[in-house]
């Protein structure tokens, strides 16, 4: 029963056979390898976009952080959700590789709205050489908090930020599971939708740990390749990243998985609606955020289930029936019968 993350579990089969496939004999190094030939080509044609210009890099925060530096000066601001993972979750690493930008957090929820993003550009570059200028805007699909922004939604976001110029990124760490949820193409959700650089996520979804950086204009290839080596990740054994994308890629592994873990979700969501728990956020995709008694916690607890308190609850407390918060994320290897024990703790 283990639901603490989707970092956390196993990599998926067919990724491992690939990897001892590819350790076969030589191959050239730094990416000069004809595996990432095939991944160039695959996400190209997936993306649909012939013309894109593909990356792999060892971990989100890499990717996120080189993409961004990619596509700003570092006087400039990026535009992001308070809760985004470039904020919270990445020790500063935008800032250190873009050479000292900084973040601007639009005021809200897990998503921007687009009159909020509006306001939050407006109040910048407005003190001339004193303050900082308007950059990229950085959009997490799936959010931080478990919800999926509508294609309607992307699009409105971008329009905000093309109507000042500002270049688009996505993070994506989750982008196959917001795919799944939106039953729509890689393209829609992206290029079409006017995002210009994606951080395309494979570690959450069965990889053993590669990103996919994609820029959908190529003119930005030479620094990002100049900034990735800079920035030390650049792989010399660059094969075995490149096997795990390509076995992912192929025979949509990428879309299959995260229908699992997506699936999954569901169905423990579902469950925990009957069980009367409270719902913090929309569980859109492969992530839940819920209350439920205290009680049912610590029946977890004892039973060894794995999974995050959120919000600052204690399990520890006097009050049986009092809501604790919790976060729940689902992979693409949880077992029915793990969700349904869970449920039954739950349930008591």
């Amino acid at each position: 029963m283990y639901f603490a993350s989707d970092n956390s579990g196993p990599v998926h089969p067919q990724v491992l056979a690939a990897l001892t496939e590819a350790n076969d004999g030589y191959a050239m190094a730094y990416g000069a390898d004809a595996l990432m030939e095939e991944v160039r080509q695959r996400i190209r044609d997936i993306f649909e976009a012939p013309d894109a210009a593909v990356y792999l890099v060892a971990t989100g925060t890499a990717a996120n952080s080189l993409a961004l530096a990619t596509l700003m000066q570092p006087w400039q601001t990026v535009f992001c959700s308070p809760v985004a993972h470039i904020h919270e979750d990445e020790c500063n690493a935008p800032e250190f590789f873009t050479g000292g930008s900084k973040l601007t957090l639009v005021p809200g929820s897990d998503k921007m709205s687009p009159k909020a993003l509006q306001a939050a550009i407006a109040k910048e570059e407005n003190r001339g050489v004193h303050g900082p200028q308007r950059g990229p805007v950085s959009i997490t699909q799936v959010t931080e908090r478990g919800s999926v922004y509508s294609l309607a939604e992307l699009r409105a976001l971008s329009s905000v930020a093309r109507e000042r110029g500002l270049p688009v990124h996505l993070d994506g760490a989750r982008f196959a599971n917001a795919q799944a949820a939106l039953n729509c193409s890689a393209a829609e959700m992206t290029w079409k939708s006017g995002v210009d650089a994606v951080s395309f996520g494979g570690t959450k979804n069965g990889l053993m740990g590669v990103e996919a950086v994609i820029f959908f204009d190529p003119g930005k290839a030479w620094e990002f390749e100049l900034r990735r080596k800079r920035g030390a990740h650049l792989f010399s054994k660059h094969r075995y990243l490149s096997a795990q994308m390509a076995a992912y890629l192929r025979d949509d592994l990428w879309l299959t998985s995260a229908r699992a873990a997506n699936a999954n979700c569901a169905r423990l969501a579902a469950g925990l609606r009957a069980a009367g728990a409270d719902f913090l956020h929309s569980p859109d995709a492969n992530m839940i955020f819920a209350a439920f008694p205290r009680a049912a916690h610590r029946r977890l607890r004892d039973a060894g289930a794995m999974y995050h308190i959120w919000d600052g609850g204690v399990i520890e407390g006097d009050d049986p029936d009092e809501m604790i918060a919790a976060r729940l994320v689902c992979d693409w290897s949880i077992s029915g019968d793990q969700i349904d024990r869970f449920l039954a703790l739950i349930r008591g």
